[in-house]
């Protein structure tokens, strides 16, 4: 089946061809692009190095993703009422008001919104800014109705009616209103005026049944308080008058011994007696005061010497109305305002007026919006462009010049002499690493705390040049933000793949040189630890056998000073086989050295390079193979995600991504560092000329080598 290629601006990038949307006749017929030829299918909104607000517009469904269907969208409602589409891409942050297509109604709104914004603002000017459209403070100061549903006591022409607003906001709350100044709602009106009403029935009860309610009259508030402050200590007074006529044994439990100052407050309010009388006089010293302001409104007889439980539950009795009453309190809220303030508030009965002041508001609920609007097509004629590039394309990532940087691009790390340019924040450490291994690129996870602003934060950033062997979890860095901010950073984890070519080349001769000091390492190990093992095992046997050689310390030495004859023909033999051994190295360097004179130079260094070709080549062919593989999708896909493409860093542009530290050969050396002997160099040079020297002599016929050879 033939396909026919849709008719799209297309170009290569990250291994892939993409569609290019450029001017504004592609970006009117977006919608028509299949979804198959978007690099990103959805993103999220958080960890996104964009404007925030933007975002959230576009994002018209608040489900923390920007999906195609949403960049669409937004797409035709710009064009719908801009003029030059093409000027879109130019991503200004100001706007001609006649580059708004009037020709459509919202066109209009919008056109006159930004006339009004410009009015209230006070400029008199035919362009308008971003930040013009975002101050909505400035906009609406001074508007008494904005079609937020909020009201001001400014709003009301009538002045009893703003005094309510004003007590309302002090009873019941406020709530922001678009001029910037506090107001009130509807519900809240609502409320305060129930609340008013209440307050005043619960007042209107005690009025109507006022010597019932107030024993004491005026002072009952008093009295009350005077009951309370005591009535648990002298409840508990009488509970152990109770405990004491029953059991005379338990006055040791009822009276509470003071051992400290600190302890009165605890103690019973008078010491318990078996008549159950709580007297007048013998008070604790520190209830006496409350005792007394009690005492101040109960009435005893003149030969009474004190208040028995009867007469308590007496003084008790008269106050249950007047806590019943308390109980049933309505309209708290306004409680404040004092029941004169609420009946004049009923009285004059501004409630409805106020009502249809918060309803004439609303009615200009579409004109605000409209206002709101052009914040909208200002962000999104400012920032479109560039969401698209980073959504569509990925043009800002590969352009990497005049700042330009990729929207999921977190900063940049320093670390081990290196700048990583591509750093990207992590919301799942634990499933990020195992979704980002695959994508071939060495990767290095970092912790990363802010003590200044009091945050921490993961990091993933992609290391594509230069030595590896120290990056390690625990190495510590500094990470700078996108704002510019520095944070400690730590390393977590690191994710091993090559890195370039070069480090690859080494990597072999790397492996080998650790595996031969491993190795050495642990021949010496095991062997300390044998010499070790036989130091401790002959001086435990030399200490088990001292009394044995003390007990033989009479017998006679004779076979212990008795000498081995010297074996000549063994010390023969070892002498035969260092020679032996010699000759066999003499033949061989001297062979070396007379192949090496008679092979022409280019010989030599071709050799060596097919030596080192066969040790590094394969290694070196791996690395090319991962390095030109290397994507960053699924780098991105642990993130949320939803790429629909390959997006490739080559080798190329993979040296972009990380600068090493380049430093100047300097001639100075190290004062501080160690001065090497030079006896070996020496040593090696002696050798050398002596090489060179037999071999010669050999050559032109002055020595024959052979027959030195057979000599020995």
């Amino acid at each position: 089946m033939k396909t026919t290629v849709p008719a799209w601006n297309y170009c290569s990038l990250g291994g892939a061809i993409r569609v290019k949307i450029d001017n504004g006749r592609d970006l009117q017929r977006l919608g028509e692009l299949d979804e198959k030829y978007w690099t990103v299918l959805s993103c999220p909104v958080a960890d996104l190095e964009f404007d925030k607000e933007t975002l959230r517009l576009i994002d018209s469904d608040n489900d923390g993703k920007i999906r195609v269907g949403e960049m669409v969208g937004a797409a035709r409602w710009l064009c719908s009422v801009i003029k030059d589409k093409d000027s879109i891409f130019k991503g200004e942050s100001e706007l001609g008001l006649d580059n708004i297509d009037r020709s459509c109604g919202q066109g209009q709104r919008l056109y006159d919104s930004a006339r009004q914004i410009l009015h209230n603002l006070g400029k008199d000017s035919d362009r308008i800014s971003v930040a013009d459209a975002s101050d909505s403070i400035a906009i609406f100061k001074g508007t008494l109705l904005n079609g937020d549903g909020v009201i001001i006591p400014a709003s009301c022409d009538d002045p009893e009616a703003a005094a309510a607003v004003t007590d309302c906001m002090a009873a019941i709350g406020s709530a922001p209103d678009r001029s910037g100044e506090q107001g009130v709602t509807a519900d809240m009106i609502e409320a305060f005026y129930a609340a008013c009403a209440d307050y005043d029935a619960w007042l209107a009860m005690s009025e109507a049944e006022k010597d019932r309610i107030f024993p004491f009259g005026a002072d009952t508030a008093a009295a009350y308080d005077a009951v309370t402050a005591v009535r648990d200590k002298i409840d508990d007074y009488f509970t152990r008058c109770r405990l004491l006529a029953y059991d005379k044994d338990a006055a040791a439990a009822v009276s509470v011994p003071v051992s400290a100052m600190s302890d009165v407050a605890s103690c019973p309010i008078a010491h318990p007696r078996e008549s159950g009388l709580l007297p007048l006089d013998g008070i604790n010293p520190f209830w006496q005061d409350a005792f007394d302001s009690l005492m101040k409104f109960v009435s005893l007889p003149k030969s009474s010497k004190g208040l028995d439980e009867a007469g308590w539950a007496g003084v008790l009795a008269r106050f249950v109305p007047y806590t019943q009453w308390l109980g049933s309190k309505k309209g708290a809220q306004v409680e404040g305002l004092g029941a004169k303030r609420v009946r004049a508030i009923l009285k004059a009965d501004r409630k409805q007026y106020l009502l249809d002041l918060v309803e004439k508001d609303r009615a200009l609920e579409q004109e605000s919006n409209s206002i709101d609007d052009v914040k909208k097509l200002m962000l999104l004629y400012r920032d479109y462009a560039k969401l698209l590039n980073n959504y569509l394309i990925f043009s800002d990532f590969y352009a990497r010049s005049d700042g330009r940087r990729a929207i999921f691009e977190a900063g940049k790390l320093y670390i081990d002499q290196r700048c990583c340019d591509l750093c990207i924040r992590v919301s799942d450490m634990a499933r990020h690493a195992d979704m980002a291994k695959l994508s071939g690129m060495f990767l290095i996870y970092c912790k990363c705390t802010s003590k200044l602003l009091g945050k921490t934060m993961d990091i993933v950033a992609v290391m594509t040049d230069g030595d590896i062997s120290e990056l390690r979890p625990g190495k510590n860095g500094v990470f700078y933000d996108c704002a510019g901010r520095d944070w400690d950073a730590t390393v977590t984890k690191v994710v091993d793949n090559p890195v370039s070519i070069k480090q690859a080349f080494w990597s072999p001769y790397r492996k080998f040189w650790e595996f031969c000091v491993g190795l050495i390492n642990k021949s010496a190990a095991d062997k300390d630890a044998k010499m070790m093992s036989e130091m401790q095992a002959k001086a435990s046997e030399a200490v088990k056998s001292a009394p044995t050689a003390v007990s033989a310390a009479g017998a006679p030495a004779a076979d212990a000073s008795r000498k081995q004859p010297f074996d000549i023909a063994k010390f023969a033999g070892i002498f035969a086989a260092l020679g032996l051994a010699l000759g066999y190295i003499g033949s061989f360097l001297t062979k070396l050295a007379a192949g090496i004179a008679a092979t022409p130079w280019w010989q030599l260094l071709l050799a060596v390079a097919v030596i080192m070709l066969i040790i590094s080549g394969p290694s070196c062919f791996i690395a090319w193979s991962k390095l030109r593989r290397r994507n960053l999708g699924p780098v991105l896909n642990a993130n949320g995600w939803a790429i629909n493409s390959k997006v490739l860093v080559n080798i190329v542009f993979g040296a972009k991504l990380t600068s090493v530290a380049q430093y100047p050969k300097l001639r100075i050396a190290d004062p501080n560092a160690l001065k090497p002997s030079s006896w070996w160099k020496w040593l090696i040079a002696v050798l050398a000329l002596a090489l060179v020297a037999a071999a010669v002599l050999h050559i032109v016929g002055i020595v024959d080598l052979g027959i030195v050879w057979l000599s020995f």
